[in-house]
């Protein structure tokens, strides 16, 4: 496990295989700056769970892989391509990374089949009976098979937030981005997401986590980053980091949410 003072910047010690390569990344709102030279990386198959207080620049971060935030300064490489290079096709590299957020972001005028088929059709150029096949077989695999005719309002948070799991799917990404998807949900419905993305590692997807579910990170996670005040703090394998934190500043969030 590895710990370092706020600001002082940190290198991950292979990247040779990186999914995603974090280099030096600064980000700017006006003259706030939210992420403070963050540097690290995301190996393929490996499941990254970022953690931290709100405000510390976690879901600023995610956003930044797929260039939902154009960062001030930095790089970002996806499978070994600079995402942030201004020459680049960010659709291209975008379309490699499936993204899941908070607020599930559903069409609510289309049914749920129409809402995981709209964007194969659009950006991946599929018929409608390709699209439509995916969209099945990945419908099964969040369990919601018998809601393909249902309409977001009918459904619960829980099961939303599975087809929208199942819509990032159906574009057939490398890597999935999580910007804390269980937040939203009722207690009771946590599990059956948390679920769909414990069989979503286990099938070895890379996926990169912001989350509070602690559990998730010890049982699923490859590696845990805990972040504070736009830097990384510390890092290493989960149950490490939440027996045993270095930084106080760790031990004084992980006190509050253990």
């Amino acid at each position: 496990m590895t710990t370092w003072s706020a600001g002082e910047p940190h290198v991950p010690s292979d990247r040779s295989t990186a999914a995603i390569d974090v280099q030096q990344l600064h980000k700017y709102f006006g003259s706030n700056e939210v992420l403070k030279g963050i540097d690290f990386h995301v190996g393929v198959g490996e499941v990254v769970c970022v953690i931290g207080p709100s405000g510390s620049g976690k879901s600023t971060l995610l956003r930044c892989v797929n260039m939902l935030e154009t960062p001030t300064s930095g790089k970002i490489f996806v499978e070994g391509d600079e995402i942030t290079d201004p020459d680049a096709d960010v659709d291209k590299l975008r379309s490699r990374i499936g993204m899941v957020f908070q607020s599930f972001n559903l069409f609510p005028h289309m049914t749920v089949l129409r809402n995981l088929c709209i964007a194969q059709q659009r950006v991946k150029g599929r018929s409608k009976s390709e699209s439509v096949e995916i969209a099945r077989a990945n419908l099964a695999k969040v369990g919601l098979s018998e809601k393909e005719d249902a309409y977001p309002a009918h459904l619960s948070g829980g099961q939303s937030q599975r087809v929208a799991i199942a819509r990032a799917l159906s574009m057939e990404p490398d890597m999935m981005l999580f910007d804390e998807p269980t937040s939203a949900l009722d207690p009771e419905l946590v599990g059956d997401v948390l679920q769909v993305m414990k069989d979503l590692a286990s099938e070895g997807m890379t996926m990169m986590v912001v989350t509070h579910e602690m559990g998730f990170a010890r049982e699923v996670g490859n590696k845990l980053v805990f972040m504070d005040g736009g830097v990384i703090l510390e890092e290493g394998v989960p149950a490490e980091v939440l027996a045993n934190p270095q930084h106080e500043r760790t031990q004084g969030f992980l006190s509050k949410v253990l």
